[in-house]
């Protein structure tokens, strides 16, 4: 066990706060939902940017490469200025929805370099520009463009020219679970020497104002003061009622500058009374304005900055150093508190051992056969994970008191979210994107649990159980989709993350968490009722479910009235749901092991499946597959009773490929008397089984496997031939959202004399729809990829070499389906490799990403990828799934195809095969 192994098992097993302080700053707290309010619900501008440096947050913080403490109660991050600026740089800046031409977007150059599950290390990169930051000129530019013209990025303005800027790298590193090392590195890569103003900043989250009496959270006001420190050194005491004190050492004898916590209330809010004489944007003024009376004499606040001036040569480096020490470490004689000596060589020591520790530990989940270039984006993908981490706060009940719309207090009026009054959120989350998506979403957190289990797993069944607590989970069954509208509805994930940590569980330390099991399972049981209930309306087992995640793909806006009239009958949603049975049964048949009350949920689960299958496969037109295509469609149902198939060739389509999960031996002989049961129902019923995959006697695959499957192997062998056609889906870069048929051949369908329009849009979106800052209409996402991924290897469990099919289609040469789920992976991982050329797909045509060396091996996981070329669309810093590439490049570094048809452990997406 390697050290970061044991700091982990200190913190599982011991409770040892070694999670307590991380990454759980947001970068973008202003324009949230939680921060609006608004009488329309304009959350963007109702709290801009321009206000952030002025106004206090309610509900938490933001800041540059910043940490706190789990419950965001004590900050730190950085804060700059060049000497140019208007402002100073404390936090990223970015466009609105409707500032940018695709949606918001965020303009800075910022990279997750490194970090451990317990943040012993973490190394971020944020380049800043030595001119003046060109704010207006991009909110103004990107104005100007359409949806057809490219966005109008930083590197565009100029302000990068002649390499004048600073490559700014904040580095932390754990003594202990409460004292943290903090080293900051200005590198300048221009050619002349350059100012830079480094302030490094320590502040309390606002949690005593006013409007936090009034939900009884108030606490008494904390307080920041300056303390003696040793000869060379400058520090401060943090006090605060629940978390004690934190003492902040600074090497050099760097000016103190304290301010409040506070409102500006004079520029924001002039008929307002003031709320403290010094005010959040006091050290603003103080350093950029020369307002030497914005910041208190006395030496004492709830925010403070070291002021570090420096100049730095042309090609030179300037480091600055803190420690952060909390009260169990830090020195105290009677009132006098005294900070202790901090840095020199033991300084050096710690940090060096904990980055040491860090290539150790990711030595340890890299499988040796993966390349040095994948490795780096291996651990690059990790880190921007780990740094996704966020403090998420939101009590519905008081917010909605506050929008004057709980239905508890207020009688029934239409509000956002108004009816989740029951939630009380206060954990810290892992983010899509703690810019652009500064607020968790149900189905990409369960995608993130993929590969957080790598490195973290006790965190990853920590976030899945998260969503099905009581403060988060509906009454009726709902999950939350996301802040905007919890209301909206998400794929049913969950029941398949679940499953897969427990088997990487099972494959790691050989043991079962039965009280995590039986705990998700529960709670899943009411999600899958909700389902049942609510987006199955008729009781046709097929289901409607809003916009699913993919946004833009259909013809409508499926969480919107028709224009038609009537509803959608989803492919997508019915597959999904499909998917969620085969999921239920295998954790009720894990859960039989122990409990063999559960042996009846088994067969509820496999009944729903063929009964869901039934539903929609149901043949003519009055099913979803389209016998002359050999694809699935959405059926539209109009209100007179008539429907027709909606001929979208997309991700829609190849969803039900995704409902398989393979049957091992040992799992029917594990309950005997219910494959008997299930046995004899589809004897007495035998339509449920004609469209599906055949299984049981006579259709055992290999090593006695049997396999349940939305689709038989016919239509498996239709869709694949879509699937992986260079002509259609098959993109060099992985399986597209929607076909390149679509190119040649785009979608029309006319409602009340409107056109409504698919085109093969392989970039960003040319519609409004959801924002138009992501597309599904023709770019790759790493989500589905995964999951077609996980299909093609549960079939190739049950195949083995029986079942070759041409990749591409129309090459000549024939696969397996192992070869196939390869072939696609390998697509994916090209994306952020270096080609032949030394070039990156994702970056593009963007040169300075593909040729200097400060930036070509700096990585971003963007939100989705050109169709086409793979370059990175939308949001920049999309870890959060699109971080599934580094599960892929371990998973395909470890499999031997071999193996896994002689049963030997595998944790593929979910699956162990064999091994017991």
């Amino acid at each position: 066990m390697n050290p970061e192994q044991h700091r982990l098992e200190e913190a599982r097993a011991q409770g040892v706060p070694w999670r307590k302080w991380g990454p759980y700053l947001s970068e973008r707290q202003w324009g949230t939902v939680r921060e609006d309010y608004s009488e329309n619900g304009d959350a963007w501008n109702f709290f801009t940017h321009d206000h952030a440096r002025s106004r206090a947050y309610r509900w938490g913080e933001d800041g540059i490469a910043g940490i706190s403490d789990d419950k965001q109660g004590l900050c730190f991050a950085l804060a700059l200025w060049n000497g140019k600026d208007p402002i100073l740089k404390e936090r990223l800046f970015g466009l609105t929805n409707s500032e940018g031409n695709h949606g918001e977007d965020v303009k800075e150059y910022y990279f997750y370099l490194d970090s451990t599950p317990t943040h012993s290390y973490m190394k971020c990169l944020y380049k800043y520009p030595q001119a003046a930051y060109p704010y207006a000129d991009l909110v103004e530019t990107n104005r100007r463009r359409t949806r057809s013209d490219m966005e109008y990025e930083l590197l565009d303005t100029g302000v990068f020219k002649g390499d004048r800027y600073f490559d700014v790298f904040v580095e932390y590193a754990k003594a202990g679970p409460e004292e943290i090392l903090l080293q900051i590195t200005a590198a300048n890569r221009g050619p002349d020497a350059a100012e830079l103003h480094l302030l490094p900043t320590l502040w309390f989250r606002n949690d005593w104002a006013s409007w936090i009496a009034a939900s009884n959270r108030a606490v008494e006001k904390p307080r920041i003061e300056q303390i003696k420190a040793a000869a060379g050194t400058s520090a401060v005491a943090a006090t605060h009622s629940r978390l004690g004190e934190y003492i902040l050492v600074c090497d050099g004898e760097a000016p103190l500058l304290f301010t409040e916590n506070e409102t500006n209330n004079r520029r924001l809010f002039p008929s307002q009374p003031d709320i403290a004489p010094y005010v959040k944007d006091g050290i603003n003024n103080c350093v950029v304005q020369g307002d030497q009376g914005a910041v208190n004499p006395d030496k004492q606040g709830t925010k403070v900055a070291a002021h570090y001036r420096l100049t730095v040569g042309p090609g030179q480096s300037a480091t600055v150093r803190l420690r952060l020490i909390g009260q169990a470490a830090a020195a105290t004689s009677g009132k006098t508190k005294t900070a202790p000596s901090c840095f020199g060589q033991e300084f050096d020591k710690i940090l060096a051992a904990r980055l040491e520790e860090a290539d150790e530990f990711y030595r340890s989940v890299t499988p040796p056969s993966v390349s040095p270039d994948a490795a780096n984006v291996m651990r690059q993908a990790l880190a921007g994970m780990l740094w996704s981490k966020q403090f998420f706060f939101f009590d519905g009940d008081n917010w909605l008191d506050e929008h004057h719309s709980n239905p508890l207090h207020h009688g029934y009026r239409y509000g956002r979210n108004s009816d989740w009054f029951h939630m009380l959120n206060e954990d810290i989350i892992s983010m899509p994107d703690k810019w652009e998506y500064p607020w968790y979403a149900a189905w990409d957190l369960a995608f993130h649990t993929l590969p957080i289990a790598i490195v973290d797993p006790h965190f990853a069944k920590e976030q899945m159980e998260l969503m099905l607590r009581g403060v988060y989970l509906h009454p009726n069954g709902q999950l939350p989709a996301y802040e905007w509208n919890f209301s909206d509805v998400n794929p049913p994930v969950h029941a398949f993350a679940t499953l897969f940590l427990h088997r990487t569980e099972q494959a790691l330390r050989g043991e079962t968490d039965l009280d995590f099991l039986k705990s998700a399972f529960n709670k899943l049981l009411l999600n899958f009722t909700w389902w049942v209930n609510r987006k199955d309306r008729f009781g046709k087992n097929v289901f409607e479910g809003g916009f699913l995640g993919l946004d833009n793909i259909g013809v409508f806006d499926r969480s919107a009235p028709l224009p038609t009239g009537g509803y959608l009958e989803q492919a997508d949603g019915t597959a999904w749901m499909a998917f969620f049975t085969q999921n239920m049964a295998e954790l009720a048949v894990e859960l039989a092991a122990h409990d063999r009350n559960y042996e009846d949920m088994v067969a509820k689960f496999i009944e729903h499946f063929y009964f869901i299958a039934a539903g929609m496969n149901r043949a003519g037109q009055d099913g979803m597959w389209d016998e002359e295509d050999g694809f699935y469609y959405d059926l539209l149902r109009l209100p007179d009773g008539s429907s027709t198939r909606l001929k979208v060739r997309s991700m829609v389509g190849l969803l039900p490929l995704c409902a398989t999960t393979v049957v091992e031996q040992w799992q029917r002989e594990r309950i005997p008397k219910m494959m008997a049961q299930l046995t004899e129902r589809i004897r007495r019923m035998p339509e449920l089984r004609d469209t599906v995959h055949p299984t049981g006697p006579g259709h055992w695959g290999v090593a006695d496997r049997g396999i349940i499957a939305l689709i038989n192997p016919e239509r498996l062998r239709r869709i694949l031939s879509k699937m992986l056609d260079e002509n259609e889906f098959l993109s060099p870069y992985g399986i597209r959202s929607l076909s390149k048929f679509h190119e040649r051949n785009p979608y029309v369908f006319h409602a009340n004399g409107q056109e409504h329009r698919v085109d093969y849009l392989p970039a960003e979106s040319n519609t409004g729809m959801f924002g138009g800052n992501s597309n599904w209409r023709g770019p790759v996402w790493m989500p589905v990829n995964a999951m077609i991924i996980r299909a093609l290897l549960n079939f190739y469990l049950y195949y083995g070499d029986n079942f070759k099919i041409e990749c591409p289609t129309g090459s000549g040469k024939m696969m397996n389906l192992f070869e196939v789920s390869k072939e696609i992976a390998d697509r994916l991982t090209r994306i952020f490799l270096r080609d032949a050329q030394g070039r990156r797909p994702v970056y593009g045509g963007t040169e300075t990403f593909q040729t200097d060396p400060h930036w070509r091996d700096c990585i971003l996981f963007y939100e989705y990828f050109h169709g086409d070329n793979g370059a990175g669309l939308g949001a920049s810093h999309q870890t959060g799934w699109t971080g599934l590439v580094a599960k892929i490049i371990q998973l395909y570094g470890l499999l031997d195809p071999q193996r896994i048809l002689e049963g030997g452990k595998m944790a593929a997406f979910g699956r162990v095969a064999g091994g017991r």
